[in-house]
């Protein structure tokens, strides 16, 4: 997909890999990008068109795509990280990434579906991340949610094919946001995240990984989990 000239739509807008995202649109040409955000005051972009928008909830998508009936390229973006651990960590938690991270991007995909078939097939990127193919001492309600969001890349990827959509998954680690500002890591900036993405749209590819990290353990997927985690041998 040709980037110039697409009307796009980010969730999750006002802020880190979504706030990168629709600089980095807006720098490659495009002719509208709709920022959504819970509260649009928040985004401070000139020229985005901010839109109301929460993606766990069915009423406020179904407005935002009565609104944006022009929309080319959708980018579910909008993600949430509680830290909770899946033994015991709180329940209403785990079930808020859920929600957010899995249900959020399929509501978006469901109502925007047919508004991109209507416009020519267009282009979805979904933002996942490296936890979709690894456990960690925590985070794992967000990685059980962002695999979930990497099977459903995967499955929209074929069931859209035969109206034209490209469908792109992007995957990256630490990346320097407000959700990652607890960690004292090393960290990707937003910016370069953002400008490999919209490479990859452009380039029409299936999946963008953000750096070595998430590129050496998606090649590792098929090992033996006894390799992937020694800590647990015994």
């Amino acid at each position: 997909m040709r980037i110039q000239n697409q009307i796009a739509l980010v969730t999750g807008a006002n802020r880190g890999i979504g706030r990168s995202l629709v600089a980095e649109l807006q720098r490659r040409g495009v002719a509208k990008v709709y920022a959504t955000a819970r509260r649009p005051e928040t985004v401070d972009l000139p020229g985005a068109v901010p839109l109301r928008l929460d993606v766990t909830d069915d009423a406020s998508v179904a407005e935002a795509a009565a609104e944006a009936q022009d929309v080319t390229l959708l980018i579910n973006n909008a993600g949430v990280s509680t830290l909770a651990k899946l033994v015991d960590g709180p329940e209403s938690d785990i079930r808020l990434e859920m929600e957010t991270n899995y249900f959020g991007t399929l509501r978006m995909v469901r109502a925007f579906v047919p508004i991109l078939k209507a416009n020519g097939g267009g282009a979805v990127l979904n933002v996942l991340s490296v936890l979709a193919w690894r456990a960690y001492e925590h985070s794992n309600g967000y990685a059980a949610s962002k695999a979930a969001a990497w099977a459903l890349t995967n499955g929209i990827r074929l069931e859209l094919a035969g109206q034209g959509t490209q469908v792109t998954g992007l995957a990256m680690g630490s990346v320097d946001t407000d959700m990652m500002a607890w960690a004292d890591i090393e960290k990707t900036d937003p910016a370069q995240i953002a400008r490999m993405a919209v490479d990859g749209i452009e380039a029409g590819a299936m999946e963008v990984l953000g750096d070595e990290p998430t590129r050496q353990w998606k090649a590792r997927l098929g090992e033996d989990p006894a390799l992937l985690y020694p800590q647990l041998r015994r």
